[in-house]
Parts: structure tokens; sequence; C-alpha cells
């Protein structure tokens, strides 16, 4: 079992530099699937979720080669229509194979996802999206069972919930259906954009990206590959954001457009830090203990549930109190029982947290209970007494490549190493 073993008192100084975002390649992966031939995502981030993903598609009939931070994937005329459990549980995004499948094969059969603990996020407005556009959905035996059997048609669909992953499944099944499809109350993530320019690029015609309507021209002839360079990583950017003001830092983070985080980055200068955005690039530094924060996460462009241990973190070493309340996620606050292992004063109720600064943390061992909260932890250990470990890093791996060394070249003392399972006698 490898952990991360960071000591405290760390500031954090000089230039960090963020690969392509997560939540973008990852669909963007799936996207390739709607055209024949060689597609080619580039800025690729170098993370476990992404060779998972190329398994995913490569078991499907496609040709992935990992290339650096390049994605070469060849698609077949007629790729698989069935993704498995054992690849499936382990990746949730993989369930955005649904739709481009579905629109090229007209039958599709995918594993329920697994994926973070972090809540409840059922597959509702997937289905019942889809369902608009003419297909029929079963579920049997943990599988989503979906076809069409005489094509996919343009419809106006409602959205409940400006759900990211039911809006790119039913964005990726419009672009090949018969007439207009709109998209009503659709995520507005810089990833949704990402994924319209890549599909755009391949001959879709879509009209709205980045804002709360989608409109989508089905087209009847094939589309074609291209190559793609993925949009910056914000959630990264952040967390090196709230990492350097955590520890009264100086960082410059490259590779992400500060208009990205506008709210977070505001929350940070409202803290006390001051910060100096650039060409795609933005620098963040304070000497003083920052200010406690009110902060609540809500769909972009507000406040991104992603970052909330990071909020949470900064409101642990802050001075004041602040009050933090997530509206996404359910079981987001499940790391914060880590949080007070470090002598964090936060106490939640329902979706708030009351969150008491204190001047600094104590460090002791705790593990990660999911990408965010891995890396939320991390960086609070910089703040506290003595050394940190955190348990249970595979869970980092999945959002954050070379996040020690990272850690490194900005001055901390950690390394990664493994610990041996306990074993007992009976």
């Amino acid at each position: 079992m490898d952990v991360i073993r960071v000591k405290g008192g760390a500031r954090l100084a000089g230039d960090v530099m963020v690969g392509g975002a997560k939540n973008s390649a990852l669909k963007l992966m799936a996207v390739a699937l709607l055209a024949e031939g060689r597609s080619v995502v580039a800025n690729v981030p170098r993370i476990t979720d992404i060779a998972i993903m190329a398994e995913v598609l490569r078991r499907l009939g496609c040709d992935v080669t990992l290339d650096g931070t390049e994605a070469v994937i060849d698609v077949p005329a007629e790729p698989g229509s069935e993704a498995d459990y054992d690849l499936v549980r382990r990746l949730r995004a993989s369930i955005c194979v649904l739709g481009p499948l579905l629109a090229r094969r007209g039958y599709v059969r995918v594993a329920l996802p697994g994926g973070d603990m972090i809540g409840s996020r059922g597959l509702d407005m997937h289905v019942s999206g889809l369902a608009r556009m003419g297909a029929e959905i079963s579920g049997e035996h943990g599988f989503v069972i979906a076809s069409a059997p005489g094509g996919l048609h343009g419809a106006k669909i409602w959205l409940d919930f400006p759900s990211v992953g039911a809006t790119e499944n039913i964005l990726m099944a419009a672009v090949l259906a018969k007439g207009v499809t709109e998209i009503d109350n659709a995520a507005r993530e810089p990833e949704i954009v990402d994924i319209c320019e890549m599909l755009n690029a391949m001959g879709a015609r879509i009209e709205g990206a980045g804002t709360s309507t989608l409109v989508i021209e089905g087209v009847q002839g094939p589309l074609k590959p291209v190559r793609h360079t993925t949009v910056g990583d914000r959630i990264v950017g952040g967390t090196w954001a709230y990492a350097a003001v955590m520890t009264r830092g100086d960082v410059t983070v490259h590779g992400v457009r500060p208009e990205f985080l506008d709210i977070a980055l505001d929350k940070l200068a409202t803290a006390g830090a001051t910060i100096e955005p650039g060409d795609n690039c933005f620098r963040v530094r304070t000497s003083e203990r920052p200010r406690g924060v009110d902060i609540v996460t809500l769909p972009y462009p507000g406040f991104a549930t992603d970052l909330l241990p990071m909020a949470l973190g900064l409101a642990s070493v802050a001075e004041g109190s602040s009050l933090i309340t997530e509206n996404i996620f359910d079981g987001r606050f499940m790391f914060v029982n880590e949080m007070v292992r470090l002598g964090a004063d936060i106490r939640t109720d329902g979706h708030h947290a009351v969150v008491n600064g204190r001047d600094r943390l104590s460090g002791a061992p705790v593990r990660a209970t999911d990408i965010r909260a891995g890396a939320g932890l991390v960086i609070a250990g910089l703040c506290a007494d003595g050394v940190t470990e955190v348990g249970e890093v595979h869970h980092i791996d999945r959002g954050y490549p070379d996040f020690v060394a990272d850690l490194a070249r900005l001055g901390v003392e950690v390394e990664r190493t493994d610990v041996p399972e306990p074993t007992f006698d009976f």
C-alpha cells in the first residue's frame, strides 16, 4: 500500500505546470468513437483513469496507444457495443461511451459505473434524455441496455439539473440523430465546450457551447477523425492556488486559463491573497495568514465541488470562522473525519460545514477517500506540525500526474513509499 508523507511547515514557492483536464480528456477519448479512423487527443494527463479508458476503448475494438501526453485512437468501422463491469466499475466516466455507441451502432450494453464514493449520482437524466430521442432503455444484471431500432431523432430536452454527464451523453448521441436536438439547462463547464469544439471539428453542428442551451443539428454523413488538444485542468490548477494561500506561498500556475477559476480565485483574494492573471497562467501569493471566507459549491460557473476539499483546508487554517456549503454531491463531506484527525475544527450539518480556523494543524496518519479529498489532505498536511502520512493514494493517482514531484519542486519535503499491509494471526 503506497502512502505519501509530507513534513509540515513548507511554504510553496515556484512554478507548476498543469496538463490537460481529466474531466475533458476522458470524454474526448469517447468522442473519438463517433468517427471511423485515427483521432488524436493531445495534452492528455498521465493518470490512471486515462489508462483505464484506453482499455475500455480497446475492448470495444479500438487500437489505442498512449504516447506521452497523446492518446492515439484508431476506431474500426463497427466498434463493439458492450462495456464490461470489470473496467467500468473503476471509472465512472466510462458511462460516456453510452451516447456515441448508441448513435453509431444502434445498440449498447454498458455496466453501471463505479468511481469515487462521493454520493449518489444516478443516470436518470441520461436515460430520460436518450429516451426522448427514441432510445429504448432497460436495465438488467447491473447493465444499462439501450437500443434505437428506428434510429435516434432530434428532441427538446430539459435537464432538471445541469448534469455534466447527462449533457455529454445526450450531446454525443444527438450529433448523428435525425433532426435538431435542443438541450435546455445544459452544463456549461469548459470541459463541455472542449467536447463541442472537437465534435464540430469532426463535422458536427453544435451551437451554444458554454451557455445553458445547446442546439445540435444532426448530420447524416459520417464524422471525420481529428486531432484535438485538451483544455487545461482547472481543478488541478485550483488545487495549487489554494495550496499556495494555505502555506502563505507564491506559486505561478501554468497551463490553465484563469477565467475558468474566476470565483475560486476571487475567494482567495477575499482571503487576502494577491492574484495576478496572465495568458493561460496565473500567480497566487500571500505572506499572511488567510482570512476565513464562506463558500457555496454550485454548477459552473459557480465554485466547483471538486475544489471543496481545498476550501475546507483553507478554512481550517484561516483566521476566523467559515461556512462551507456543498450543493452537488451528498457524500462530499466523507473525508471530514480525516481532517479532524489533523486537528481541524469542523462541524457538519447536512450539506453545511462550519469551520473554525486554527493557526496550525497537527500531523497524523489519514487516508484518502476520493481523488480530491486525497490531494486536499496532503495539502492540509503542509500546514501541520510534524509529519502527515496519507494512505490509499491510488485515488490521487487518478487525478494528479506527478503530484509528489510537483510538491518537491515547490519546496515540500515529501516522499512516496510502500507500506506493507498488516498481517494478522488467527
